[in-house]
């Protein structure tokens, strides 16, 4: 297997199907973990993971006069919890039970002095709300698979991160929601956006202000798989029909109402960074142009284009300037 092949590995939905539904229950449950324990902040963003070298972390939780975190080691394949105090933990990701997972993170909590309850039923899967302490029928951690899901997760990290640098006003962390089992970062115009009429809470937080955000999720059969997307929100007239780049991208007006652009035409590019970053370019781009968002005060300059919808990222082999002394 090549460089580039080890990087952008395949991904075939079907063969990690099940894999990934256990996966995704198992970070709900340390989500809403998080969830219960951390002070809350604008748009959610207290209870989101991020990606870090091995996997995902829960980062710093709050808990009496110090703190714990939790990671997902997807090359070790290890869920490590960690105190302020100096304990460790540490539990197999392996094929088990939903219910034995939950039974098993809330004990070592528990063992830890860490005392917490939430509420344990999945959201955000509609399919099958069967409550983790009782769910026996997810149960698949295929070690192979998972792995290779990591990598396509860290290297769209990266590519978001890079994108991240572009904008100077308001803009999230990249980091991934447990709940769509997603990851995204999302900038804002500075603008209110209008209120959407019987929002939940959740909802009603989340797209307060106008947005343009951007990502990475496993996908559906309906998507052909993991996929890459882009939308506003709200979304300016025109936008479903803008120009965006490469050609491969399009707008899916059957349910998702976002531009889509697969991960397996991510990775068989001659240069996946370079196209996965003018998707994201150019789909911005489009929002930014057709919503009125004041460009010149939002981004670095390089990154302005001359003509609307022909903004180019920098050469790979860019150098940034020589930094002063200490």
């Amino acid at each position: 297997m090549d460089t580039r092949e080890a990087a952008w590995p395949e991904l075939p939905l079907e063969a990690w199907r099940d894999s990934q539904a256990t996966l995704h229950r198992y970070t709900q449950i340390l989500g809403k973990v998080k969830l219960a324990l951390t002070p809350p902040q604008n748009h959610w963003w207290n209870v989101t993971f991020r990606v870090m070298a091995r996997g995902l972390t829960t980062g710093l939780i709050p808990y009496g006069s110090g703190g714990f975190e939790v990671d997902f080691d997807f090359v070790g394949h290890e869920l490590l919890f960690r105190t302020s105090g100096g304990e460790t933990r540490v539990l197999a990701l392996e094929s088990r039970p939903v219910a034995e997972f939950y039974r098993d993170v809330m004990a070592t909590l528990r063992s830890l002095g860490v005392e917490v309850r939430i509420w344990d039923v999945p959201v955000e899967i509609p399919d099958d709300t069967t409550r983790f302490s009782e769910d026996r029928h997810h149960a698949t951690y295929q070690p192979e698979y998972v792995q290779r899901w990591f990598q396509a997760l860290l290297q769209s990290a990266l590519v978001l991160e890079e994108f991240r640098t572009r904008f100077t006003g308001k803009c999230s962390p990249v980091h991934f929601f447990w709940g769509g089992f997603d990851l995204a970062v999302t900038r804002f115009s500075g603008r209110l956006a209008p209120e959407r009429p019987g929002a939940d809470i959740i909802t009603r937080e989340s797209y307060c202000e106008e947005v343009c955000s951007a990502g990475f999720w496993p996908g559906t059969p309906e998507t052909k798989g993991a996929a890459f997307y882009s939308y506003a929100a709200p979304e300016p007239e025109g936008y479903s029909t803008a120009s965006v780049r490469p050609a491969a991208a399009r707008y899916d007006q059957g349910g998702f109402n976002e531009y889509l652009l697969t991960y397996d035409d991510v990775r068989r590019a001659g240069n996946p960074r370079a196209l996965l970053l003018d998707f994201f370019q150019s789909t911005y781009d489009a929002c930014a142009d057709l919503g009125g968002w004041d460009r010149a005060r939002l981004e670095r300059p390089l990154y302005l284009p001359e003509h609307p919808h022909e903004g180019r990222a920098p050469e790979a082999s860019a150098t940034l300037p020589e930094q002063p002394s200490p």
